[in-house]
């Protein structure tokens, strides 16, 4: 029990930082980016779900180091003998959609339940960090096309829409 414990917040310190550090990269390289505001949402879209990726594989490899290779717990129902059979159960741990395959037992309760609540955590982060990305970069998107236009136009038809991209200023 001490064992799965451990490993348990072992598990909860190492996906945190691999979270955090996927999430820091993108926020630090999103602007450097040559790309339009879409894509690069996209690619906060892309870099969250690696990060998950990434976590769930830490989670199946400690299943599969623990409860396959060391024997603390197990799993009833369809046989978890692989390690794929382990990341099976970790994608559905740790995305909390709990199909009932697998039932775990004994000290793989723990780890399971401990994934589930690791997972809403993480999967609740990202997805505050991609509505802050949409909030900085969905308005861009009427503003590059915008800027299109008026650059399409020629300096004979009196620059319509100037003001509304460049409003005059009052005072000095």
């Amino acid at each position: 029990m001490l064992v799965v414990l451990a490993a348990s917040i072992v598990l909860v310190m190492v996906t945190i930082l691999v979270l955090y550090e996927t999430l820091r990269l993108t926020s630090e390289h999103l602007a450097e980016l040559p790309v339009p505001p879409r894509w690069r949402i996209v690619a906060v879209v892309l870099a969250a779900f690696a990060g998950h990726t990434v976590a769930v594989w830490i989670y199946a490899i400690a299943y599969w180091l623990l409860v396959l290779r060391l024997g603390l717990g197990s799993f009833s129902g369809v046989p978890v003998t692989t390690f794929e059979d382990c990341l099976f159960v970790s994608v559905v741990a740790y995305s909390s959609l709990g199909y009932g395959d697998h039932a775990p037992v004994g000290h793989a309760r723990l780890l399971t339940g401990v994934e589930a609540l690791n997972g809403l955590l993480l999967i609740g982060w990202s997805a505050s960090f991609t509505y802050l990305a949409m909030e900085r970069y969905w308005p861009l998107h009427g503003k590059a096309r915008a800027h299109r236009a008026a650059k399409a136009r020629s300096p004979a038809d009196g620059e319509p829409g100037r003001e509304r991209l460049f409003p005059p200023t009052t005072g000095t």
